[in-house]
Order: C-alpha cells, then structure tokens, then sequence
C-alpha cells in the first residue's frame, strides 16, 4: 500500500480556489464538524477514506466541486467511483467494500450546522506547524513549506483506518484516534523530538494538562471516547495500538520521502516521466518549440 499511501499523503500539499488550506486539512475540519456534530466515528471514517481514496486521483475534483460544476449526483458517482477503482486493488477487500458504500455520501457538501459550537482547538491545529525531523544536540532541517498538525493527524487517521483490518482493529476507534492524537499540540508550539528531550520531567504533566484542556471542549460523550482511545498510544500491545503506531510512523517517514523528492524533482521527469507535453493535436508544434528553445528533454 506504500504508493497508495504516498498519493494520500500528497492531499496536504493539494489545494484550490475557495478551499481554507490544503484539501487535507479541509477534511480534518470538516471530520472533526461532523463527530462534534453527533455522527459516529465509523460513519464519518468511511465517508472520509472513501473521499481521500477517490481524490488521490482526483483531488481537488472532489464530489461537492463537480456538482457544483454541473454533474448530476449520479454522474458524480460515477466519476468518483472510477478513481476508486484505480486504486482498490491494494486495499482489504473489507476497506474497499465500506469506501464504495460510502462513496455517494461523498457527493453532498457539508451542511452548515449555526446551533453547534466547534473546538477552538480545529483551527488551531490547522495553523501549527510540524517541526519535522529533529534531534537532540543537532540543528533542525528546514523543508518548506511545512505541514501543520491537521494535515498530520487526518493523514495517521485516514492510514490507520485503511489498515485496522489488517490489525484486527475498529476503524472508526483508529479513525478518531488519528485524528486526536495532537490535541496538545493545539497550545504547545512544536519543537520536535529534540524539544522534547529538553522538556524532560516536565513533557508529560505538560501534554496530560494541555490535552485534558482541549478535551474540555468536546461533548461529554465524545470527550471520554477520546480520551480512552489516548490512552492506547502508550504501547503498541493492542489492535487499535498496533493500527495507530503503523500508521503513525508511515505518515512521518512518507513525509521525509516526499520532502526529499520535492528538493531531487527534475525537468525531465515532469517531461518524460509525466508527459507535461503529452499528445494531441498541436503536440507536434509545441516539441518544434521547445527543440528551437534548446529545452527538449
């Protein structure tokens, strides 16, 4: 599932017009509506794989743009489920199944919901940046632009609910779980592994304080499932656990990747690999060009 993943991972740096952000920290905020709003983590995980798998082709063509450009649901049911079908192949057959049901629920933008007061702590997270990678006693690597604490946690949540069958593990509980797993992070600024490190005795009565202040802000039902499923994080002895820390560690490490291949891109992939000059009828005239301006590849 690594280059399923890798293009899922690609929806944070994916924007458009209109759109607060990139197209994964949209559906981070629009995650975190719905569950405050009352929908259950397992509806709003199918709903919200089946919108990230349809869009690691199509993004930011998602399903309340193409309505809005004309389809009819139908039709945009259709289109989406094509997507979906390029990259099914690699997914439990369980995750496929669930991502199809889901798709048409997909199509509809979110209504707006005026008598529901949501966490500060969604639009914050959507404003902290990621330190990336850091180490004690060494400098810090810069790679722009950084991705923000939402981008990370719809990513782990999105992985780990892809992979809980996999694991044997709930997927709306590994869902939510990715999703929460950086509340402190809504207050404590990111210095990464080597900010830690200095914290020392003082990381963890820190990060139980700042996350029990952001849980204050959930419904009382939704606050208490949250902070259960925090408390798997310790270890990697359970199935949710295993799903989280799988999908925790593949979303850091494929970040590094994509930095690395952002910083290595060339030309000549973009013109070979990627056909930018791909056929069609004035393709023949556009190569003259470029041969005359010595930009062939």
């Amino acid at each position: 599932m690594v280059g399923l993943l890798t293009e899922l991972g690609d929806l944070k740096r994916i924007r458009a017009a209109g759109m607060t952000g990139s197209w994964a920290q949209a559906a981070f905020v629009r995650s975190w509506h719905a569950l405050v709003s009352g929908e259950e983590p397992a509806r709003v995980a199918d709903q919200e794989c089946s919108a990230a798998l349809a869009g690691a082709r199509l993004a930011p063509l998602d399903g309340p743009a193409l309505i809005r450009c004309g389809l009819t649901r139908e039709q945009v049911c259709t289109v989406l489920g094509r997507a979906l079908g390029e990259v099914s192949a690699v997914l439990h057959p369980a995750v496929a199944q669930r991502a199809g049901a889901a798709l048409a629920a997909t199509t509809a933008p979110a209504a707006p919901r005026p008598e529901v007061t949501f966490p500060a702590f969604i639009a914050a997270l959507c404003e902290q940046p990621r330190a990336g990678a850091t180490a004690p006693g060494k400098p810090r690597i810069m790679a722009e632009p950084a991705e923000n604490h939402a981008e990370h946690c719809w990513s782990v949540a999105v992985y780990g609910a892809l992979l809980a069958p996999d694991f044997g593990a709930d997927q709306g509980a590994v869902f939510l779980l990715g999703l929460a797993h950086h509340l402190h992070n809504a207050v404590l600024p990111d210095a990464g592994f080597r900010g830690e490190t200095l914290l020392g005795e003082f990381l963890e009565p820190t990060l139980q304080r700042l996350t029990l202040s952001q849980l204050s802000q959930l419904p009382a039902g939704l606050a208490r499932r949250v902070e259960e499923l925090l408390a798997l994080r310790a270890d990697a002895d359970t199935e949710i656990g295993r799903a989280f820390h799988a999908a925790d560690v593949l979303d850091r490490v494929l970040q590094a990747h994509q930095q690395a291949r952002a910083v290595a891109f060339t030309a000549e992939q973009a013109l070979v690999d990627l056909q930018l000059v791909h056929e069609s009828p004035v393709s023949d005239f556009h190569h003259r060009v470029l041969a005359a301006a010595g930009l062939s590849p």
